[in-house]
């Protein structure tokens, strides 16, 4: 359990924040440009997260192939990286 919420802490905290922000906003009558602008910065997180999160990419699982697209003659750069 503490790994995956070490793992996705920036979207528990920003769904702590935003259900802070709606509970502040409905505590009292709202209008509709504050429903709107926390609908706004509700989806900006959301396509944020959704285009940034580290995903694992297609050659991860296929070290053959990687071996193989190194030492063609070229230089190559190597970059590791975590998904997390």
């Amino acid at each position: 359990m503490l790994q995956v919420l070490n793992q996705y802490s920036a979207v528990v905290i920003a769904a702590i924040l935003m259900l802070a922000a709606v509970i502040f906003v409905f505590r009292h009558k709202p209008r509709w440009q504050e429903i709107l602008a926390l609908g706004v910065i509700t989806a900006g997180l959301f396509t944020a997260w959704f285009t940034l999160h580290p995903v694992q990419t297609p050659l991860m699982e296929d070290a053959k192939k990687v071996q193989t697209m190194i030492g063609q003659g070229k230089p190559v750069l190597l970059e590791f990286q975590s998904p997390y």
